[in-house]
């Protein structure tokens, strides 16, 4: 149920009345300011990400469905995923500011890295069997969570969870060193 407060503030944002981002930022601004560090792990980045979030919410305010989701909640998913954008942006750009032929790194050839050339798939049997199956038809079939929940008869839920949790267990026989390989590899 929303509060009286939160009906005010989207009446606000629906008439693109200024006292709405006054009022979200008076009465949201620090949990979503935490939201964003949590994810980006920088206090002046976290401050760019909320400025961004308002923005956004400022844009979007006709999207809001008070029947769908409270007005935290609402603001929360765009305050997170605009955080994830940023990770992702300002790690993409530095990325590309490594400049390789400087490098003193010894470079893997992208075979090396690839895990039809490490022993992926005899470590995958070490790991219980509803977790290999998965991780086979993830990784090995190519297929998306959703083609292989389909395939395998499997909810997409329990999925998810048994890749979080085979992914853990190859964690512990390669150590850090599997995710990196799996996600240059393998995740989209």
């Amino acid at each position: 149920m929303s509060t009286l407060l939160e009906k005010h503030i989207v009446e606000l944002l629906r008439e693109r009345n200024d006292k709405a981002i006054s009022l979200l930022y008076e009465h949201y601004g620090d949990t979503l300011l935490g939201v964003a560090n949590k994810v980006v792990r920088d206090e002046e980045l976290a401050q760019d990400v909320l400025q961004e979030s308002f923005v956004k919410i400022w844009k979007k305010s006709d999207s809001y469905d008070a029947s769908k989701a409270k007005l935290f909640t609402w603001l929360f998913r765009i305050t997170r995923n605009t955080a994830i954008d940023k990770l992702r942006s300002v790690n993409t750009k530095s990325d590309k500011e490594i400049q390789i032929d400087v490098s003193d790194v010894y470079n893997l050839g992208v075979n090396s890295t690839r895990p039809e050339f490490m022993d992926v798939r005899e470590n995958l049997e070490k790991i219980e069997t509803k977790y290999q199956i998965v991780l086979d038809a993830l990784f090995f079939q190519g297929m998306t969570q959703q083609e292989a929940s389909d395939e395998l008869d499997i909810p997409l839920g329990t999925i998810k969870s048994r890749l979080k949790i085979g992914l853990r267990e190859l964690k512990k026989i390669y150590g850090p060193t599997l995710l990196l390989v799996l996600s240059i590899n393998l995740i989209p």
